[in-house]
């Protein structure tokens, strides 16, 4: 039996056939109509549906570097299935070089929204019924908050389904079992039977390469575990520590903070991570690790507040091996051959 059209937004798109579909949003207030691009990718074989997205919060252009770069590699392989890649879902933010949407609402808590709400509410109900009710499987590609990094982590329900063995096919250098947030896309998802992987690495509104190439191959070897394209997962992947909690550790004291630990560090209890002085220099306040563990994210400024959140540490069964696999992990990426002509510097 021959393989049939995939739908979306009234656009039908042939077997075989690779085709950008624009959605209607909204219009701006300068009356520009505002769309939400997505670029499927309809196989002539059967297989799953996948969504690849990126830029819900619309500072996060780490993930719209990795999906351009995913367009041009996936486009001459055949495929099985249908993918679907939307580089920017949040356009609004992306604009605005924002997090958030004009109405300063977090996209990733308004879901499953609603045709006659916010705009946050109205964005998230054409992404559910456009993309995700369509999909059986989804990657989200998201960063840190402004002035914060991310080390490259999945994050998933590690008790859901195989999402546990799918994370570690990504290859990232960390798992961390996250618990579902009400409003968020992974919720409704997986409400409706749409599992999904969120990848998590680097900063807002800044590129960095080593966060986009373990994107890059990891939703690549995703599609191919799902049997989307043919050939093989990059054999240099290094099984990722599996961590089932995390916690950050906040500033004692305001002041400056002058960090002596990064990420990929691994920690044990008692460490000092940095220290908070006073401008005058008359105190020193330490940051003291309670807790044992590998440094998953952390703040990027110096000037902090009593309470703000320092470093993001994940809890893990042995922090030194998690060291020594984090610096192995970066070293075998930033010497793969397949990124000697896309590096950004």
């Amino acid at each position: 039996m021959a393989r049939g059209n995939f739908e979306i937004a009234g656009a039908k798109i042939k077997p075989g056939e690779r085709r950008t579909v624009e959605i209607d949003l909204s219009v701006l207030s300068n009356h520009v109509p505002a769309r939400l691009l997505v670029h499927v990718m309809h196989g002539k074989k059967p297989g799953p549906v996948v969504f690849v997205s990126a830029a819900i919060h619309g500072d996060e252009v780490i993930g719209v570097e990795i999906i351009r770069r995913l367009i041009k590699t996936v486009s001459k392989k055949a495929i099985a299935g249908t993918v679907m890649f939307i580089p920017i879902v949040n356009t609004y933010g992306f604009i605005g070089h924002s997090r958030y949407l004009p109405d300063r609402r977090d996209l990733n808590r308004s879901f499953p929204g609603s045709d006659n709400g916010s705009l946050a509410a109205r964005l998230a109900k054409v992404f559910l019924s456009e993309i995700v009710e369509r999909a059986d499987f989804g990657l989200d590609l998201h960063s840190a908050a402004v002035h914060r990094t991310n080390l490259p982590q999945i994050r998933t329900d590690l008790g859901h389904n195989n999402l546990q063995e799918l994370a570690s096919v990504f290859g990232a250098p960390v798992v961390l079992n996250a618990n579902l947030r009400d409003g968020s896309l992974r919720q409704v998802a997986q409400e409706i039977g749409c599992d999904m992987l969120l990848y998590e690495a680097g900063e807002a509104l800044r590129f960095d390469e080593y966060a986009i190439r373990v994107g890059y191959r990891g939703v690549l070897n995703i599609l191919r575990e799902l049997k989307l394209i043919r050939g093989e997962k990059f054999k240099s992947r290094i099984k990722p520590v599996l961590s089932h909690a995390s916690r950050w550790l906040r500033a004692p004291d305001g002041g400056l903070l002058r960090a002596y630990k990064g990420l990929g560090d691994g920690i044990e209890i008692g460490d000092v991570l940095g220290v908070v002085s006073d401008p005058l220099g008359k105190t020193d306040m330490p940051v003291i690790a309670d807790s044992a563990g590998i440094i998953i994210g952390r703040t990027n400024m110096p000037i902090v507040n009593q309470g703000d959140a320092l470093f993001h540490i994940a809890s893990v069964f042995d922090s030194s091996k998690a060291e020594s696999l984090f610096e192995r992990h970066e070293k075998i990426t930033e010497t793969d051959p397949d990124f000697e002509n896309e590096e950004i510097v």
